[in-house]
């Protein structure tokens, strides 16, 4: 096995025995990228002649070992430019939090940043400024989005591990299109400091893996407290990999009958059935569940989404960094620049949400959004009362063809059917692999908990993937 195949804490133990170097590990990684980048694309400014280097920062705890980030984390003197023309050529003077902590902990910022959805949004990565990227398994499909490249990097051994932003699934969708594994935290438990924001009320950053274990190491590299983000709770966090391997059995998992409706795809209805089989057979105890308010969850979502992403995205008017358009005065300036900087997505919910905020309509549905969110929220508290997780799929589909559903935004937007819920009641989940359609494509379960109890997730993700072989399968390329 190569060098780029082995997951981050396989790689930590040989950097610690000295059976490998990390200029073994970049050399890997950098042949691996000139074979396969031009036709997955994970990456947002590629190109084949440029040679990567990179000073490792081989102080503590990681050893030096380099991570993939997605290009909304602030990068300081890395482009950071959301995959879109009106940041063209941004670069922070600062780091992110997040980045902050992993370079504390020994990390190595790799010096090209993944693809996505333009300001994340996106179900695809179809909405890059640079290009779409294309799923590892299957060429011809879309990776997920928008947090698509970190996916594809980690499912193609372009990269050792990622970061990800997750506001509706951005990380647990296309962990499932990939089939790796991708957490989002409970907001609040990772500062979102340098993270440009999409919607600041739902945003959350988390890892991106091959397996639960690395989930559960840069979880807790990248969590706790953060004066600098006004959202983050001061709450302990604890060495997650302590509760890898604890038996799962008597564990009590619900299974929300609202998941599994008409209009899922029949191979991930029984892939996830499979699934929850071997968690029964591993001890767990399942019943059925109800979340009496996940049908208003799209709707609620993206009102909530894009009434944020207005506000957010006003700041980007040509003025102080990114694109500008030449114009004769201010007011053209401004209209050309947004006109000319943005893509057809961005456009879409940037007057969807200024629709939902303005005067006679702010009512009607930005404030009823938020009471109906509240109830959405409360029906996940019922559940968790008297059980300890709730088993999903991850999406009702698994990656469908490249422009499939790009003439039709709806029909895109019910990708997250199966994610967006979470985000709304603030709480943790993640996706693994768990099996394979009849075509090869991967299909992932979602594990949801209650708030701060990531430690269930990974034990719980954990002994699943320890007792399948779903996660050591990999896409020929």
């Amino acid at each position: 096995m190569e060098v780029n195949q082995l997951t981050a804490h396989e790689l930590l133990d040989k950097l610690k025995n000295k059976q490998v170097v990390f200029k073994d590990i970049m050399e890997a990684l950098y042949v691996r990228i000139q074979a396969v980048e031009p036709k997955v694309k994970a990456y947002a400014r590629f190109k084949s002649e440029n040679k990567l280097s990179l000073n490792p920062q081989t102080n503590g705890l990681l050893g030096g070992l380099p991570i993939t980030i997605k290009d909304n984390i602030c990068t300081e003197g890395l482009n950071t430019e959301c995959c879109s023309k009106i940041l063209g050529n941004f670069r922070p003077p600062y780091d992110a939090t997040v980045i902050n902590k992993l370079k504390t902990a020994g990390s190595s910022i790799f010096p090209l940043k993944a693809n996505m959805d333009e300001f994340a949004f996106g179900s695809s990565t179809e909405n890059s400024y640079f290009g779409s990227t294309h799923n590892p398994w299957n060429l011809e499909c879309v990776p997920g989005g928008s947090s698509g490249g970190s996916a594809a990097a980690v499912a193609s051994d372009e990269a050792i591990w990622a970061l990800g932003s997750d506001t509706g699934g951005s990380i647990r969708q296309p962990a499932s299109f990939c089939g790796v594994v991708g957490l989002k935290p409970t907001y609040g438990r990772v500062s979102r400091f340098g993270l440009i924001a999409f919607a600041s009320s739902l945003d959350q950053i988390g890892p991106i893996t091959k397996d639960v274990e690395d989930a559960a190491i840069l979880t807790r590299i990248i969590s706790g407290y953060d004066p600098n983000d006004s959202t983050s709770v001061n709450q302990d966090v604890p060495d997650y990999t302590n509760n890898l391997g604890k038996d799962i059995k008597g564990l009590k998992i619900g299974i929300p009958k609202e998941y599994f409706i008409d209009g899922m795809d029949v191979e991930v209805k029984r892939v996830i059935e499979e699934a929850i089989n071997k968690l029964e057979s591993l001890g767990v105890i399942s019943s059925k569940v109800t979340l009496p308010h996940t049908q208003y969850a799209v709707p609620v979502y993206y009102i909530i989404a894009t009434a944020e992403a207005s506000s957010n995205l006003a700041r980007f008017d040509g003025v102080q960094y990114g694109y500008r358009a030449k114009s004769d005065n201010l007011i053209e300036m401004y209209k050309k620049t947004r006109a000319e900087g943005f893509g057809e997505e961005a456009k879409r919910r940037i007057i969807l949400g200024t629709f939902v905020l303005s005067h006679g309509y702010y009512d009607a549905y930005y404030l009823r959004a938020l009471k109906v969110r509240t109830l959405i929220k409360n029906d996940f508290d019922t559940v968790f009362k008297d059980f300890d997780c709730m088993v999903t799929p991850t999406s009702p589909t698994p990656a469908f063809k490249i422009g499939e559903r790009a003439a039709d935004p709806l029909k895109m937007y019910l990708s997250d059917i199966y994610t967006i819920s979470v985000n709304l009641a603030g709480i943790p989940a993640i996706s693994i692999p768990c099996g394979f359609t009849k075509k090869g494509l991967p299909v992932g379960l979602q594990i949801m908990a209650k708030p701060f109890n990531e430690e269930m997730l990974f034990r719980l993700a954990y002994a699943f993937e320890q007792n399948t072989q779903w996660h050591k399968i990999k896409p020929r390329l």
